[in-house]
């Protein structure tokens, strides 16, 4: 069940989305998500461990409801250069405004600034934003399966494909994993987090990886802050990892992210 902290999101998402649609109808973002030419390939990038053995979506994140504000002031440019240069496989921009206090802006300032593929992270309700997304150029769209009917998250796959994006489909249960696999979800990222509470456990994502398909590749997400973090999960079978807090509180970003690497 959505509740909660997910809940108030999800709710002011919807409200949202219904206020940009009168601004911008989505027949005009449908044309600007068909023409667009530059796709960067995002799940190809992560379908196999990178040169260190594992692979790390780099994120670039203002702040969260849990953490409070973590680095308003941030250049998502300059970011977005340390996060190549440190070897970075792909890069997570988070667009979310009221809650996280990212905007679409921080995706294109960061997307013109390097040659990565690029996931939008924000609380996908509607088709509409998957349109935006492409609109945007993402190569990848984060789609949360709690608060996604199973009839939303086939459909918004399907959409997706037909954009020739990307989707990084989160779960946190054995309930969510099995609608990610009954919906065809091939990179399913484990969010450690529980977005109802925000408590987080990073033995989550090495208890339910066991009980992934053949064909799914799994990214842990959240709570992953040191080398030792990462090992425990490449043990249990995952070598992809969405890093962001502690890359952005880091005071030599380049330099953490390749002892990560190492």
């Amino acid at each position: 069940m959505v509740n909660d902290f997910l809940k108030t999101i999800v709710d002011h998402k919807k409200e949202e989305v219904a206020n940009v649609q009168n601004l911008i109808p989505e027949n005009r973002l449908r044309e600007e998500a068909e023409n667009r030419k530059n796709i960067r390939p995002f799940f190809d990038t992560l379908k196999e461990p990178g040169p260190s053995g594992i692979n790390i979506i780099s994120e670039i994140k203002r702040a969260s409801p849990s953490k409070g504000d973590i680095c308003t002031n941030l250049d998502p440019a300059l970011l977005a250069n340390e996060y190549e240069q440190g070897g970075a496989a792909a890069m997570s921009v988070l667009t979310d405004e009221k809650f996280f206090k990212g905007s679409p802006e921080d995706f294109i300032t960061a997307r013109k600034a390097v040659n990565l593929p690029m996931l939008r992270k924000d609380f996908i309700v509607s088709s509409y934003q998957i349109y935006e997304s492409a609109a945007l150029e993402a190569d990848a769209v984060l789609l949360i399966v709690r608060i996604l009917s199973k009839i939303q998250l086939k459909s918004y796959l399907s959409l997706i494909r037909e954009l020739k994006m990307d989707a990084l489909v989160e779960i946190h249960s054995e309930e969510d994993l099995e609608f990610a696999a009954n919906a065809g979800a091939r990179l399913v990222g484990i969010n450690n987090r529980n977005l109802s509470s925000f408590e987080t456990d990073i033995s989550t994502s090495t208890r339910l990886v066991s009980m992934f398909e053949p064909g799914m590749i799994p990214v842990a997400a959240s709570g992953i802050s040191s080398k030792d973090d990462i090992l425990k999960n490449l043990d249990a079978g995952i070598f992809n990892f969405l890093i962001g807090e502690s890359l952005v509180r880091a005071e030599n970003t380049k330099s953490f992210l390749k002892l990560l690497l190492a």
